[in-house]
């Protein structure tokens, strides 16, 4: 079968791949994107694998090694190597702002109240320009992954 995009590697970059496959010591993409270039390589000793016997091999997809094997011949092998950066939602709060939810927390209440509730710690985060704002909700789940919120719950101290 004919490729259309094929991939021929210098010795430096070959010696590149195997290196990164030895150590194994990337990510995990990363090293099943170096495999499929060496498979693909048409200078290998044995000669390049077809997509299907690479794809049987490896358990990656016939189209994977067509865009992989596309990266490699437009844009380099670093850049079939790597992943840009995917889109989605960044995370709203950094460790930072978590950190300043849990000392907040494990504060005394304001006055005039008997213990913090989640809307009253995120009052208080936007009223001290931690953050824009907040809703209770987040607050709950930022101290749900601390060891703050069990030992406030279990002593009465925080309510939702």
């Amino acid at each position: 079968m004919y490729k259309k995009y094929r991939v021929k590697l210098s010795p430096q970059e070959r010696k590149k791949l195997d290196d990164l496959t030895r150590k194994g010591e990337a990510k995990a993409r990363q090293l099943t994107h170096a495999r499929v270039l060496l498979l693909s390589d048409e200078n290998r000793n044995q000669g390049c694998m077809t997509d299907e016997q690479i794809s049987s091999i490896l358990s990656v997809s016939l189209s994977t090694i067509h865009r992989l094997r596309l990266k490699f011949v437009d844009e380099g092998i670093t850049e079939a190597l790597e992943d840009k950066p995917r889109c989605g939602r960044p995370k709203g709060f950094s460790g930072r702002d978590a950190a300043h939810v849990t000392a907040l927390a494990c504060s005394d209440p304001p006055e005039g109240h008997a213990r913090w509730s989640m809307r009253l710690i995120a009052d208080k985060l936007v009223e001290l320009d931690y953050v824009a704002q907040i809703s209770h909700q987040t607050v709950f789940n930022i101290l749900k992954k601390t060891r703050c919120l069990r030992t406030l719950k279990s002593s009465g101290v925080l309510d939702r």
